[in-house]
């Protein structure tokens, strides 16, 4: 069995387990690319669960991504200031107007363009494509990056997240119909299972079936 075949093999058991225990958040439910755009900028370096706590309050005062071109950061910042790191609030307003000028308030679905928007690196982007635009973007960070891996067995350290290998075999991994969930589901997964501080390796489909070398380094 080559490295492919194991990608498309856990692909599936994840998914599987994703379709029943996958957490349910409010920018999961659309597709909106505003709604998806803001929650990624706030995901960054901090949990879904914090997130998650602040975000209907924040779509209710900002409902469309003119009403946030036009905030006030003082606003933005009473309702973020739980998920701490105060810049993201003025990446927010200027990402905002960043694509109000330079796209005519229309959030670009290329994940070139989408990179020139402050606030959004390569993840974010890769994100937005596959869950507002139905694309099939590559999605790496450091957690998916662990993911990959462990299952396939490469052996890699330190920060592999944008190594050349970890991108080519996430680009097979996301080259499917529904790349969106198959988005969620592996983020879910390295956030439940295969966390980077003791896995839960009992737990995992992955492991049950044979496929994840873990254990062997």
């Amino acid at each position: 069995m080559n490295i492919y075949d194991n990608i498309d093999i856990f692909r599936s058991l994840i998914y599987d387990w994703y379709k029943k225990n996958g957490r349910k958040f409010m920018w999961r439910e659309t597709d909106n690319p505003y709604f998806i755009l803001t929650a990624e900028i706030m995901l960054q370096r901090t949990t879904a669960g914090h997130v998650k706590k602040v975000y209907g309050d924040f779509i209710k005062k900002y409902p469309f991504l003119g009403s946030l071109a036009a905030a006030h950061l003082d606003d933005v910042e009473k309702i973020l200031k739980t998920l701490g790191l105060r810049y993201r609030c003025k990446l927010l307003i200027k990402a905002a107007n960043f694509i109000i000028d330079n796209y005519g308030g229309v959030i670009p679905h290329d994940r070139s363009e989408l990179l020139s928007v402050p606030g959004v690196g390569d993840y974010v982007a890769g994100m937005i494509v596959n869950s507002a635009f139905c694309g099939r973007e590559y999605v790496v960070d450091t957690n998916i990056a662990r993911i990959f891996n462990r299952v396939l067995g490469l052996n890699m350290h330190g920060d592999i997240s944008k190594n050349k290998e970890i991108v080519k075999y996430a680009s097979v991994y996301f080259d499917i119909s529904d790349s969106r969930g198959y988005a969620y589901s592996i983020v879910d997964f390295g956030a439940m299972v295969c966390k980077n501080i003791k896995p839960r390796c009992t737990h995992c489909q992955v492991a049950r079936y044979g496929v994840c070398m873990y254990q062997f380094f």
